[in-house]
């Protein structure tokens, strides 16, 4: 017998059948069943169903060999042990086997049922065959099924046979040189041999018949794990403890592996204390289940056509299973597996809890150990934390993309089971079942429970029940993480399944997914709708939410909004932050892209701007009800503001804290003529038009607009002139004004009302401290603030009754939404200096006078009327760089050629002005400053008085004026009595 264990299977014929009669007289001879009487007389009395046996038939002894693993006594324990190597090397010798499967053995052919003692005894190769069919029928139930007796019968022979390999007499053979090549040093008994080589399945060097016959018994520790000795010793006051045996659950057979390992994992996630000893069993069948995808028969029976067609010849090291797991997260298009085999995968991750130890998991394992020893190198081995923090650094420059594809395609379905990740599932079980009952009810819809905690995580007092601090922070660490990948949301993919290929089948960059749902959130199927809806609202309240846009963001947020990062996460703080300072230089592009990219969103409906939403929520649904375009509740209630503000109410109807807010998002919107969709959609042929080389960002597009305003349609013009209408009246909506002049105003006008920023930069823009960039764009403003008088609010104002007084048959025949080109400042001037005029509108029209005369654009009927007569007589006038008023005065000192009647007539009326006025007048007021100061300053300006004091000195032979002076005044009087002459004639082209 020892020379069999140990030696090829060479001995004789003769032999043999000596060998066996020898055995088999052993156990049917009283004499052994008398001495095992007396060594074992403890134990048989302890066991009733041996001692009842009859004598004779060989049952005493096997029934002592069935129990000896509750047999204590040393002398009794070492008899049977012996006896037990001598019955299992022939099945017919094991107590009762051949009664219960003789008909199974017939028909499956495993052997031939004879009581002739000269055959030659199986070596167990009839067991090994009935074990075969046995898991076979596992993952082809729809074959002829053993019979049950028979089950059980080679469930409890392998059970028997689990301490020592020697007695599993197939595998023995099969793995004799195999154990001596990986196992040579490992003492048998205690199930380690079987262990070792477990260990060593997929090694190169494992025989195949090795491995096939190790496959076997694994399929049968699958099935029953008390066929497993270390599995059963280690767990067996475990499994009592936390009741998850056969005799506890009456309904089960014997206790399938898969029972023992999620019943035991349940206890653990629930602050049970399972030992040691048991983990690490439990770990290594792990282990093993992950390892070979055939030990599961419900992924045989289920996957069968998956791995045929995706993933045939993979079968090592796990590599089948995450071929399954990466068609179903549907990569390289390839399709979603079919129900059952989706379920068979996700229970078997359930089964291998692989959330708690991702060892576990070799294929991950191997593919992210350098991520592992260089970005995880501080978390201890096997520790949950370990997954989150490759996570952490998912599209990292540590990641590699082999971990990336394994470490996804487990994620996968770790999202679908929040059960899957410990530590998730031990600081939120409590919150969950407090505030998900319903769900926890109805767990079987992926996702649901984390949905409900997500909607929980950012409750305030006033919005009722909130999470725990422990289960926020899981909560939060989960959503970060899974926003990565839009797929790691089921009840997000599931819903937005047909949108995600109507939509965004072009978008193959990862972590893109979702913003093309934003993008195109009008147009989404309802459920998908309010998904996408509700995760936007949750990055308006945390935008650390897109950890990649965070990570693009990185340098604005350390240097400008570290303290917002660090003291007010979810107040949507950070994202007004980055907003603000998205212009420094430390914005990058990926980072600006991203802003936008959420400020656009943003428009789409005020709830997911979480600062507007918070501060003008009451406000939105008192007095804009049934609006949710940002831009309309903006414009609704700025309108309210405004209106409010003229007529001087003394209880303003939108609340303190909306109006602060609603001043910081309407500024916002000055940006980009995007956050402004009503004018975006009037504009958009006209943007595509004249501006399509033009980046939207900075206003650019809006300035683009600006200076194409005579050429753009109809209703685009009206929309610009509307736009230009607000910021004249409020500057600080002037985005490219603010941005350009930022420093001067703060030089200039940091006392200045917001309102009166313009006025402010006007009267310093000749200063020398003045910014180039910044007058140039000042100049820009004056000259639409004189195109049309509503553009000017301060002659607006001024002249509101003189207006309709003496203008108002040119209102009549004028559209509202049109510039006037300059006719009612035209109009107003002409009442100028005849003491008709209120004395705020004559002040106000002397500046327009006086800065059209220094600036010939801020006139738009000279540049209108004279335009021909600039560009041939005063090109080079028109051309300086720096206007000083040298293109009025050259169109003045060329009256007589100018040919035209309507420039003629400008030309004229703006000699009449400054006669009225020298003041308006910049050329001659600077040639005489020193004369009017020192001859006529006691004369008040206005109504041509100082103008005739400087006539009356120049014809006075006693005054010696300056010689500037002098001749600018004759070369004026030349021009005025010329202009007379010109007026006199029948049908003068001018009112003069």
């Amino acid at each position: 017998m020892d020379f069999v264990r140990t030696a090829n299977d060479d001995i004789s014929s003769d032999c043999h059948h000596l060998l066996w009669n020898y055995k088999h007289n052993l156990t049917m001879d009283e004499r052994f069943e008398v001495a095992a009487a007396e060594v074992c007389k403890t134990a048989l009395r302890e066991l009733k169903e041996c001692h009842n046996h009859e004598r004779g038939k060989g049952y005493i002894i096997s029934c002592l060999v069935d129990n000896r693993v509750n047999i204590s006594d040393y002398e009794c324990h070492q008899f049977i042990t012996r006896m037990a190597s001598i019955i299992f090397s022939d099945y017919r010798l094991i107590c009762g086997f051949v009664d219960n499967c003789k008909a199974d053995i017939n028909r499956l052919r495993c052997g031939r049922i004879s009581n002739d003692p000269k055959v030659v005894h199986s070596q167990g190769e009839v067991v090994a065959c009935l074990e075969h069919a046995l898991t076979d029928q596992e993952e082809h139930r729809d074959g002829e099924q053993l019979q049950d007796v028979c089950r059980k019968a080679i469930l409890r022979v392998a059970e028997l046979s689990s301490d020592d390999f020697h007695l599993d007499r197939h595998l023995y053979f099969a793995c004799r040189d195999d154990r001596e090549r990986f196992c040579e040093k490992v003492t048998a008994g205690d199930g380690r041999v079987y262990k070792c080589l477990f260990n060593h399945k997929f090694e190169d060097d494992m025989s195949e018949k090795c491995k096939n016959v190790l496959t076997i018994r694994q399929k049968l520790i699958a099935q029953d794990y008390k066929t497993s000795y270390l599995l059963a010793k280690a767990c067996r006051l475990d499994l009592k403890y936390n009741h998850c045996t056969a005799e506890v659950v009456p309904h089960l057979r014997e206790v399938r592996l898969s029972h023992l390992l999620i019943c035991l994992e349940n206890a653990m996630h629930n602050g049970k204390s399972i030992s040691s000893d048991c983990q690490g069993e439990m770990l290594d069948f792990r282990h093993i289940l992950m390892e070979d995808y055939s030990l599961s028969p419900e992924i045989v029976l289920n996957c069968h056509s998956e791995i045929s067609s995706m993933c045939f010849g993979l079968n090592k090291k796990g590599r089948t299973l995450h071929c399954l797991m990466r068609v179903e997260r549907g990569e390289g298009g390839k399709g979603n597996l079919g129900n059952e085999c989706r379920r068979a995968l996700l229970t078997l991750v359930q089964e291998a809890d692989l959330g708690s130890d991702y060892r576990v998991d070799r294929a991950l394992n191997e593919a992210c150990e350098s991520v592992i020893q260089t970005a995880c190198h501080g978390i201890r081995s096997g520790d949950p934390m370990v997954l989150s923090c490759l996570m952490e650094h998912l599209y990292t420059d540590h990641m590699v993309d082999e971990c990336e594809h394994a470490l996804l395609e487990l994620q996968y379905f770790i999202s679908r089971d929040w059960k899957l990740d410990p530590m998730l599932y031990k600081r939120c079980n409590g919150d969950a079942n407090r505030l998900c009952h319903s769900q926890m009810m109805n767990e079987s819809t992926p996702g649901a429970i984390i949905s409900c905690l997500y909607r929980h995580a950012y409750r305030t007092e006033a919005q009722g029940s909130r999470l725990s601090r422990n289960c926020k922070h899981e909560v939060w660490r989960i959503l970060h993480q899974r926003a990565l990948d839009m797929r790691l949301n089921p009840e997000l993919q599931e819903q937005c399944l047909k949108d995600l290929g109507k939509w965004c089948s072009d978008k193959p960059e990862f972590g893109t997914e979702l913003e093309c749902l934003q993008e195109h959130m009008d147009e989404l199927w309802d459920p998908c709708k309010q998904l996408v809806s509700n995760f936007t609202m949750l990055e308006g309240q945390d935008i650390e939410i897109e950890v990649l846009l965070m990570r693009a963001c990185d340098a604005v947020v350390q240097t400008y909004c570290h303290d917002v990062s660090d003291t007010q996460s979810g107040t949507g703080e950070l994202m007004q932050c980055l907003i603000k300072n998205k212009h420094q230089h430390e914005m990058n592009e990926k980072c600006a892209v991203g802003v936008m990219h959420f400020q656009l969103i943003q428009m789409k409906d005020f709830r997911f701007s979480f600062k507007f939403k918070t501060a003008c929520k009451e406000d939105v649904l008192k007095l804009c009800p049934n609006i949710r375009k940002k831009a309309d509740v903006v414009i609704c209630l700025s309108t309210m503001v405004r209106n409010d503000t003229l007529q001087e109410v003394k209880e303003p109807r939108v609340s303190l804290k909306c109006q602060r807010q609603l001043r910081v998002d309407e500024l916002e919107m000055t940006e980009d003529i995007r956050f402004d969709p009503d004018l975006l959609s009037y504009c958009d042929a006209d943007v595509r038009r004249f501006c399509k080389d033009v980046s939207f960002g900075g206003a650019q597009v809006l300035e683009c607009l600006k200076e194409k305003k005579k050429s753009l349609s109809l209703k685009c013009h009206e929309k610009i002139f509307r736009r230009e209408e607000i910021e004249m009246a409020d500057p600080e909506m002037d985005f490219n004004l603010i941005r350009v002049c930022k420093q001067m105003i703060k030089r200039f006008c940091a006392t200045s009302d917001t309102k009166s920023l313009m006025q402010c930069l006007k009267q310093n823009k000749n200063s020398e401290m003045m910014d180039p960039k910044c007058k140039q764009m000042i100049t820009k403003r004056q000259i639409t603030q004189y195109s049309d008088y509503r553009l000017n609010p301060a002659l607006k104002r001024a002249c509101r009754a003189d207006i309709p007084k003496f203008c108002k048959s040119l209102l009549d025949h004028e559209k509202n939404d049109h510039e006037l080109e300059g006719k009612v400042i035209s109009c107003l001037k002409m009442k100028y200096g005849k003491q008709r005029l209120s004395s705020e509108c004559e002040d106000q029209m002397g500046i327009a006078i006086k800065d059209a005369a220094i600036d010939y654009r801020l006139d738009p009927q000279l540049q209108q009327f004279c335009s021909k007569e600039i560009l041939h007589l005063c090109q080079e006038e028109a051309a300086a760089q720096e206007q000083t008023g040298q293109v009025e005065e050259c169109l003045k000192m060329n009256l007589p050629k100018i040919t035209s009647k309507d420039c003629k007539t400008e030309v004229i009326n703006i000699l009449r002005e400054s006669k009225a006025d020298v003041f308006v007048d910049p050329v001659l007021h600077t040639a005489c400053a020193l004369d009017l100061k020192h001859y006529c300053a006691g004369i008040p300006p206005g109504e041509g008085r100082q103008m005739s004091c400087l006539l009356d000195l120049l014809e006075d032979k006693t005054v010696r004026l300056q010689p500037p002076c002098k001749n600018m005044l004759t070369e004026r009087k030349e021009m005025w009595e010329y202009a007379y002459k010109v007026c006199s004639v029948p049908h003068p082209p001018c009112l003069y």
